[in-house]
């Protein structure tokens, strides 16, 4: 039991390190570089008002990529692109992700893309506009951005930036129609991005 009770501990001991969490949430303290989104900490959900609004219904975006090059003296001229996949809507239901996809016409305008114009903000809390390019359309939004801190990676390695933030839009703008009689037309997005330094 002394054995095991030692074990227990060593591994604990040898897994704190790998403990990371962010260390600033001031953004003049973050590391100047190129930062590129990592897929596997960043979700897109879209919610929308079906029949009227007996739920907003969620649909999340599996395939990401952005990136951005920040200056620390310069926080403020900070230029984000990021692309989402429109046929990688997920629903939880095959068949319903590629109604839902032929109703983006996925395979016409494969891409969504959203490029800032302009970041403002204080005390990690701020707005970032750009132009959205969703269905052949492009269109100024402006998202509500949390900034969560930045601080190391896993084992200490490298540097990471974290984002969270909600928007929205009005599908009918971007011409996709379909569906009108089953689904309203403000289209709720909701974000969590995570940007590791190359």
């Amino acid at each position: 039991m002394r054995t095991f009770a030692a074990a227990v501990v060593a591994c604990l001991a040898c897994a704190a390190p790998a403990a990371a969490n962010p260390t600033s949430q001031d953004p003049a303290k973050v590391p100047p570089g190129n930062y590129e989104l990592d897929p596997r900490h960043a979700s897109l959900l879209a919610k929308i008002p079906h029949m009227g609004g007996f739920s907003r219904y969620t649909m999340r975006f599996d395939q990401l990529d952005g990136r951005f090059t920040y200056d620390p003296a310069d926080w403020g001229a900070t230029r984000v692109t990021i692309k989402v996949q429109a046929a990688s809507v997920d629903t939880g239901a095959p068949a319903f992700n590629k109604q839902i996809a032929g109703y983006f016409d996925a395979a016409k305008f494969p891409t969504i893309t959203f490029v800032s114009t302009a970041v403002s903000g204080e005390n990690g809390r701020g707005t970032v506009t750009g132009d959205l390019t969703f269905h052949g359309v492009t269109k100024p939004v402006t998202l509500d951005v949390t900034f969560n801190g930045a601080g190391p990676g896993l084992l200490g390695a490298g540097t990471r930036m974290g984002f969270s933030g909600v928007g929205r839009i009005k599908r009918s703008e971007f011409g996709v129609t379909g569906a009108r009689e089953f689904s309203g037309d403000d289209v709720d997005l909701m974000f969590e991005v995570e940007f590791v330094k190359k």
